[in-house]
């Protein structure tokens, strides 16, 4: 039966006897089961005797009539004279793991994995999420199919459970920024797999989340980074069935990275406490899953992807009756509007049998300037609101909310063909956005009662996030919207001033 029981396998490990004092030459444990009348997934530790060698090996397989090995680890060598536990080989052992979940990355870039020292309970914990992380992508590349959408079922509970997302936040930083991109990148791309072939015989699978997303308080600055396959974002709207296979490959193999980093500071009086927020970075990118070279060989490359067409962020105390106030530190935006008056009488004249005529006309034409990027700040209650809209620049539409024209669609120069490589696209050449405080450092401000000095504050970030497809070189009428939504907790300590 499926659980979302986190399954402890670095205890189960540390308490094995000494490999010397084994009655047998394997020990077992069962990870999952595909169901009551269906094989389970087990880890099998398998020690071989030679001279004065031990050697352990770890392999994770299918319990069928004839075991079927879908994994194995590096071999562990012990001096057959020594009462060795297990435990001493923990930190090898996780490199295998992690190194056996990077190397399903397509990119395939060379990576050396290197951690500090944690202490026992926090590498427990990243221990055995590795070891989890690794058996859903062994059982989505490697077990057979009559197993695998029961043991996946069960390794994405024990995924969602409380303490593997704690984990995820420790294995996060130990891994640091670099490696932590590929692990993602690795496991998201096992997940687009997985959904387009279940969506291609009709079945739906469920993944461990619809995103992942971690936050990060430390002094002064506040962060929240999250990751998620485009293929598992909600729909919000759509045009058509995306009928040709190769955009359909360019828009499902990427995902959506995105930085959320905020800037505090407590300014404190002699009666109260104000808590300023501002922006410091919001980064949005729409990166590939795959190369380079398998996009433009299977898809249409890199160009024909989804992007960010709005933002919006809610912060907001949890705890709300010490809340005095809130205010803002940037007024609603007037926008620019430059008219133009052109006035004649109209009339005409043609004299008759004569080539000669004279015409006049009266007109007025009006410009409105618009940046492709609007943004507001309000609130409601105790919440703040941050959000930035895309806009057409044609029509001046949401971009978000809104689908173009067919005639738009067919145009070569619309604003949204070559946006990549256009001088007035509204993203980067890669494809992303990034808003910093060099223009958004307005914020705003609670202002606290002074009898809250001393505790720790905690905040509550929900934020969406909007991506839209409308043609960029390819001539189709396809369009569409997703969105995904997360939800993390911040944390301020409001000290003695």
């Amino acid at each position: 039966m499926a659980s979302s029981h986190f399954l402890d396998i670095r205890s189960w490990i540390n308490n094995l006897p000494p490999i010397t004092l084994w009655t047998t030459n394997t020990e077992s444990l069962c990870i999952c089961s595909g169901g009551s009348t269906s094989p389970s997934m087990n880890l099998l530790i398998t020690k071989i005797p030679r001279n004065q060698i031990v050697r352990v090996i770890f392999s994770i397989y299918v319990e069928f009539r004839i075991p079927i090995s879908l994994w194995s680890s590096n071999s562990f060598d012990f001096k057959s004279d020594a009462r060795q536990n297990l435990d001493e080989i923990g930190i090898d052992l996780f490199l295998n793991l992690v190194n056996g979940v990077l190397k399903y990355d397509a990119c395939k870039k060379e990576s050396s994995p290197r951690f500090s020292k944690l202490k026992e309970e926090e590498f427990a914990n990243i221990f055995n999420l590795a070891f989890l992380t690794l058996n859903f992508l062994v059982c989505i590349y490697e077990a057979p199919q009559d197993i695998r959408r029961g043991c996946l079922d069960a390794l994405r509970l024990q995924l969602m459970a409380p303490r593997a997302r704690e984990a995820s936040k420790l294995l996060m930083k130990a891994l640091g920024s670099n490696l932590e991109e590929k692990w993602m990148r690795t496991l998201n791309l096992a997940i687009t797999n997985q959904m387009v072939e279940l969506r291609d015989s009709k079945h739906s699978f469920k993944t461990p989340s619809p995103l992942f997303s971690y936050a990060l308080s430390t002094i002064g600055l506040w962060k929240v980074q999250c990751y998620c396959p485009v293929i598992a974002m909600k729909m919000e709207n759509i045009s058509s069935r995306v009928a040709d296979e190769r955009l359909s490959f360019s828009l499902n193999n990427q995902q959506l990275e995105a930085v959320i980093q905020l800037a505090y500071r407590v300014n404190y009086s002699k009666n109260w406490m104000d808590v300023l927020v501002t922006i410091d970075n919001i980064r949005c990118d729409v990166n590939p899953l795959v190369p380079q070279t398998l996009l433009n060989e299977r898809g249409y490359g890199c160009e024909e992807k989804h992007f960010p067409s709005r933002i919006s962020l809610q912060l907001t105390p949890t705890l709300q009756n010490e809340i005095l106030s809130v205010s803002v530190t940037k007024s609603s935006e007037n926008q620019t509007r430059e008219v133009e008056i052109e006035k004649s009488l109209e009339a005409s004249f043609d004299p008759p049998n004569s080539y000669m005529s004279i015409t006049a006309s009266a007109s007025e034409s009006v410009t409105i300037s618009i940046k492709p990027w609007k943004f507001e700040q309000s609130v409601f209650g105790s919440t703040a609101n941050f959000n930035w809209f895309l806009h057409d620049g044609v029509n001046g539409r949401e971009v978000s909310s809104s689908k173009p024209s067919k005639l738009a669609l067919l145009q070569p120069k619309a604003w949204f063909r070559d946006r990549y490589s256009s001088a007035y696209r509204p993203f980067t050449k890669q494809g992303g956005v990034i808003f910093a405080r060099d223009e958004y450092g307005e914020g705003l401000r609670w202002r606290i009662c002074q009898s809250e000095i001393g505790k720790n504050m905690e905040f509550e970030i929900i934020g969406q996030i909007w991506l839209t497809y409308w043609p960029n070189k390819q001539r189709t009428f396809h369009s569409e919207t997703k969105k995904l939504e997360f939800k993390e907790l911040l944390y301020l300590s409001l000290a003695e001033a």
